[in-house]
């Protein structure tokens, strides 16, 4: 038989080492099998109440890891409000202090913060932490190509207010458990802060470098362009990052990257297609360029080159419904009536036949007087 449904007060709504729990007695093995529970990884356990989504996998990851680690990357992005940047079952990005050690563990992306760093840096974190963040090396990180890079960089451009963050950055929950008390820890080892705590991650100017450098271009511009949407960064604060740090490894990958990202993009898809469309070698279109109607009206289509009058809307899921199927055919007229040619890309278009895509968006722009 399943064990009996237990769950003590201290351990609603945590997450913990099992070790610990069984050690203090307030739960045995035998009920750590039980429902009440959620095997995260191994000896980490959470209540299985709690969301299933990338905060609960950080948090599970710092219990397996030295004090002073900060979440960093993608997975501060996602803390920071872009949940596209990571998901439940994507490895968590940690950055360790230059004298911690810690056992390589499946879902852990472990970068080092370099031991000659100056300690003055330590308001680019968002929650307090000994740790300073202002430039990262990497000893097992991989490129979208592939290949291992020995050294990234990750020295961010000022410091940022924690005042400043916490009214913007994301709680740990979506929604606040009754009456939690905050234990701090458990047994020498922390259990899930309060509702309303925040974990340590890099702020969001680092974070931004930090995925630049460590994640595939195409992601990497969908995160930082929500960055910049939410107003947790600013353009100018990147770019004043990249030309600080632009003889540093990964400064060029990351000013690339910086450069290709644009804070009028509506979603993933949208910034993912306005890239992919840049690397195969078309011109760079413009996010939600006003299109002015004699009427009056004023379209933005998701993509636009305005010196060719061509303009790509993308098609998600949502819009094989049929109220939406009208408002979309009734857009394309207006378009068409204003002498636009505009194409329109699926979502499975885009994720399975993208090289048609670009031959369709070419030829669009070459018949509309684009030159290659």
């Amino acid at each position: 038989m399943p064990p009996h449904p237990h769950r003590p007060a201290e351990l609603a709504w945590q997450v913990f080492r099992g070790s610990d729990v069984v050690r203090r007695g307030l739960l045995t093995r035998h009920q750590l099998r039980g429902a009440s529970w959620f095997r995260l990884r191994h000896d980490v356990y959470a209540d299985a109440r709690l969301d299933r989504d990338h905060a609960l996998a950080c948090r599970a990851a710092l219990l397996r890891l030295p004090p002073g680690t900060l979440i960093a990357g993608p997975s501060a992005a996602y803390l920071h409000g872009v949940e596209h940047a990571a998901s439940f079952a994507d490895d968590v990005h940690v950055l360790l202090p230059p004298t911690a050690r810690a056992d390589a563990q499946p879902g852990i992306r472990v970068h080092r913060i370099r031991p000659d760093v100056s300690p003055t840096c330590a308001g680019l974190l968002d929650v307090g932490s000994s740790a300073t963040n202002s430039a990262v090396r990497t000893s097992n990180d991989r490129t979208a190509g592939g290949t291992d890079r020995p050294v990234d960089d990750a020295r961010p451009f000022r410091p940022v207010p924690t005042s400043a963050l916490a009214t913007t950055a994301r709680p740990v929950r979506r929604t606040a458990p009754p009456a939690v008390r905050q234990p701090g820890r458990v047994g020498g080892d922390h259990l899930r802060p309060g509702p309303l705590s925040l974990l340590p991650r890099s702020a969001p100017a680092a974070c931004a470098w930090e995925t630049a450098v460590w994640a595939d271009p195409v992601r990497a511009v969908g995160v930082i362009d929500a960055l910049l949407a939410q107003g947790l960064v600013s353009r100018g604060a990147l770019a004043d990052l990249a030309d600080r740090n632009g003889g540093r490894p990964g400064g060029r990958r990351a000013s690339w990257v910086f450069g290709l990202a644009d804070p009028a993009a509506q979603s993933p898809p949208e910034s993912h297609l306005r890239v992919r469309l840049v690397l195969a070698g078309l011109p760079r279109p413009v996010a939600q360029h006003p299109i002015r109607l004699a009427s009056g009206l004023v379209l933005r289509p998701d993509l636009a080159w305005p010196q060719f009058r061509v303009a790509v809307e993308y098609d998600g899921t949502w819009h094989a419904d049929a109220d939406q199927l009208h408002r979309d055919r009734q857009r394309l007229n207006q378009f068409v009536g204003a002498g636009w040619v505009v194409l329109h890309v699926t979502s499975r278009r885009l994720h399975r036949d993208f090289a048609a895509v670009v031959r369709e968006v070419r030829a669009a722009l070459v018949a509309q007087g684009w030159r290659a």
